[in-house]
């Protein structure tokens, strides 16, 4: 259709100079979260992949065929009836036709552009969002269970959903489309959900023997500069505490 056409066009014009706009009117940053303490050299940025972007498309252009078709229709019955009515409403019909796509396209490529899903060694951060920013924050050690999740037009563009359960969160619809709830964090649109799965799994499992025996080396680190406990002793809690996360490891 010459509509949809005009669209793709229009949108894609001024889709750059929106996007400077937009973060720069409402203070969205353009780089990925920053993790405070954490070791740069460990840590992971990434994006939704190319195919959640064609996914997100699909949808809209469905709808706006739909919505666009019956515009139309109901715009040509009006100029069939009274031509001329229909010619003075024209630039009307062409705007309510147009102008809330190229919103709506719009609106798709900021909402892939400013989401970002960051991995350390220690914690995780998924942030979306335009007008109102949200940021999830999840530690490695209080996850409960990490699934993935693919509904047949996910699987058609390739992409798929990570969900990440931490205790105490609740799970809601996990299908397409699902949102954060609670205590879980949900990565969208990811092209290699297996992988990432296993990277939070192996994560998680060194998080949690990484804990195994620190209370005891700093207690004893301390003792030992008030003169209290001895290097030798320090160096026997630091094999106890190797063993534990060999053991744990082994589980």
């Amino acid at each position: 259709m010459i509509a949809d056409k005009a669209v793709l066009r229009a949108s894609q014009w001024c889709y750059r100079g929106i996007w400077g706009a937009v973060t720069r009117w409402l203070l969205v940053p353009d780089e990925p979260p920053h993790l405070a303490g954490a070791d740069d050299l460990s840590i992971t940025y990434f994006r939704p992949a190319a195919g959640y972007l064609r996914y997100l498309k699909f949808y809209f252009w469905i709808g706006l065929v739909a919505i666009d078709v019956a515009l139309t229709i109901g715009w040509i019955a009006i100029f069939v009836a009274a031509p001329i009515v229909g010619v003075l409403i024209t630039p009307l019909a062409l705007a309510i036709i147009i102008l809330p796509d190229v919103v709506a396209y719009i609106a798709i490529h900021l909402r892939y552009d400013s989401t970002w899903y960051v991995l350390s060694d220690r914690t995780m951060r998924i942030r979306r969002g335009i007008w109102s920013i949200h940021e999830t924050t999840i530690t490695y050690e209080n996850i409960q269970n990490v699934s993935v999740h693919q509904g047949p037009v996910q699987r058609y563009f390739g992409v798929a959903n990570v969900m990440v359960e931490t205790a105490g969160g609740g799970s809601g619809s996990k299908g397409e489309g699902s949102q954060s709830l609670g205590h879980t964090g949900l990565l969208e649109g990811v092209d290699n959900a297996e992988e990432i799965r296993a990277m939070i799994l192996e994560k998680w499992k060194t998080a949690k023997s990484a804990g195994l025996g620190d209370d005891l080396i700093h207690v004893a680190r301390s003792t030992a500069a008030a003169s209290t406990w001895k290097p030798e002793h320090v160096a026997v809690l630091q094999q106890i505490r190797q063993l534990a996360r060999q053991l744990a490891h082994s589980n």
